[in-house]
């Protein structure tokens, strides 16, 4: 299929071309609040209007697209290019433009894969070479990378108060805990602070670099989707390997219960936005599992197609959306009766998804 661009009295169109047939889309406005959805098969990501569940615009999204998030004001997308380690770039789109910006070289850092967007910067994990990074887009540069010593460190969390992050660990079968020390300075302190000594002693690290503690807390196999509850008391990773999650209590760094969750191929584990429910998508079985948050029982299975991979809440609490990889949509989940109501065609092997809303 060959497809153009075309400026015509002022408007956007797409034409594609199917043989001798022709069809002319003319694209919309990308909504204030828009849903983004990454879909691998088509390198691509959809620009998802969430009141109408219809795609606006679609845009490239570089090679083997697997994770999305938006930048704060909800104008930029970035684009994690995984590749199994293949690649080493971020792709980036202009939402409001709905279209693809040049791609940010990770250099040396291969495989990016789990992505989170927080003060202003996009933070990224590494697995060929077991680290996380962070890029700044407004100096466009990467400022800050940190080692994990894990196996294939997946998934990426950072805490609203910048002084916690985490990362599930794939192969490793581990939880990486990693935080800021007391007497640390955190990323990016101010240019010429005073010199942070490791708990009190010993050389200085240097003004402005930050010091941070690292614990590495055992799970189950092939840990992958986690999630920390909404109070940060806790935090949840499913083990795709042994269809169990662990259930970590993170002031004391451990775990403190397995359960036996029956969720084989578990790809992607998030709370209800009021901690009371736990979603687990698996890409092995017909079901999404729900968990009582509470008392840590099996709640109920929402049947979708035949696999699901990425969950994305709604803010407001009202809706989820289940990517549906294997059978090419996105389910879209009513949070008070945990029934599908809708569904979104948004490209072949949906998978990241992502929440945008512009300021």
């Amino acid at each position: 299929m060959l497809r153009r661009l075309l400026i015509m009295r002022g408007a956007l169109f797409t034409v594609a071309l199917f043989g001798s047939a022709a069809c002319i889309l003319q694209a919309q406005t990308t909504p204030a609040t828009s849903l983004l959805v990454l879909a691998k098969r088509d390198s691509s990501l959809a620009i998802v209007d969430p009141t109408t569940l219809k795609v606006v615009a679609r845009v490239p999204a570089g090679p083997d697209p697997h994770e999305v998030v938006a930048s704060l004001d909800g104008r930029f997308a970035f684009i994690s290019n995984y590749g199994f380690g293949a690649y080493n770039t971020l792709s980036v789109v202009d939402l409001v433009a709905q279209k693809v910006l040049p791609p940010i070289d990770l250099g040396a850092l291969r495989g990016p894969h789990g992505l989170m967007f927080a003060a202003g910067k996009v933070y990224f994990t590494a697995e060929v070479n077991k680290v996380i990074g962070r890029y700044d887009p407004a100096t466009g540069k990467i400022d800050w990378v940190l080692g994990t010593g894990q196996n294939r460190t997946h998934m990426i969390l950072v805490s609203k108060a910048l002084d916690r992050i985490f990362t599930s660990n794939t192969v490793s079968a581990s939880v990486s805990i990693i935080e800021k020390n007391a007497g640390g300075l955190g990323p990016g302190g101010p240019p010429g602070a005073a010199p942070n000594r490791p708990n009190g002693a010993g050389t200085p690290i240097g003004p402005g670099i930050p010091d941070w503690n690292e614990t590495v807390v055992a799970v189950g196999r092939g840990s992958e989707g986690f999630d920390v509850s909404p109070d940060g008391k806790e935090l949840w990773v499913a083990n795709a390997q042994d269809g169990t999650i662990s259930i970590i209590e993170i002031s004391s760094k451990r775990v403190t219960r397995t359960l036996d969750a029956n969720v084989p191929r578990a790809n992607r584990l998030k709370f209800t936005p009021d901690g009371k429910f736990v979603f687990v998508s698996s890409l092995g079985g017909a079901d999404l599992a729900v968990f009582d948050a509470g008392s840590r029982a099996e709640f109920k299975r929402v049947k979708l197609g035949t696999g699901a991979a990425g969950i994305l809440m709604q803010p407001d609490g009202s809706r989820a959306y289940v990517a549906c990889s294997p059978d090419n949509y996105v389910a879209v989940i009513d949070l008070k009766t945990l029934e599908t109501i809708g569904r979104i065609d948004a490209g072949r092997e949906p998978d990241g998804l992502a929440w945008a809303t512009r300021q």
